[in-house]
């Protein structure tokens, strides 16, 4: 594995129907820091969450990359923040379509009682040097179980998987 992996992470294809005619081969496929580049420089995302009723909710979001994670805040009123109180799995998504970065895991809430100042310091900084303002709290770390990304579809699909502890 390139040193600049995530620890416990399997790195392969993704799995889909063989007339997607992604390889079989490990020639070609992205390494990590193409994720993280795509949520440092990304100004906007889209995250994907689930109602109460089951129906999917999808939103544009800002977010910042910190401490080798994602993280995104919103109201504690929105939909999509509400969702996550329920239900705290969601997909993040990059802008593009064809220069394409997923991630897929679980938002932990970050807060007063969840995390300690010097965290929530970093991504208040990170917050204000992209968007000129500090976010407050909640703000929520994606937690990644899965991580998509390709910008050459099907030659350099690639996907992570992150062992569970």
């Amino acid at each position: 594995m390139p040193a600049d992996e995530p620890p416990a992470t399997t790195r392969d294809r993704p799995e889909t129907e063989a007339s997607y005619g992604i390889p079989d081969s490990k020639g070609g496929l992205l390494e990590w820091r193409v994720v993280e580049t795509a949520f440092a420089d990304g100004e906007v995302f889209w995250v994907a969450t689930t109602r109460p009723d089951g129906r999917p909710h999808a939103r544009p979001v800002w977010g910042v990359w910190v401490d080798g994670a994602f993280h995104c805040g919103g109201g504690e009123r929105t939909r999509w923040v509400r969702n996550l109180v329920r239900d705290p799995r969601l997909a993040v998504h990059t802008e593009s379509g064809t220069d394409v970065v997923i991630l897929e895991g679980v938002a932990e809430r970050l807060d007063a009682e969840t995390a300690d100042e010097a965290t929530l310091a970093r991504v208040d900084d990170a917050y204000e040097a992209k968007y000129g303002i500090r976010h407050g709290t909640p703000v929520f770390r994606v937690r990644p179980e899965r991580a998509l990304a390709w910008s050459g579809f099907p030659a350099d699909a690639t996907r992570w998987r992150f062992d569970s502890d």
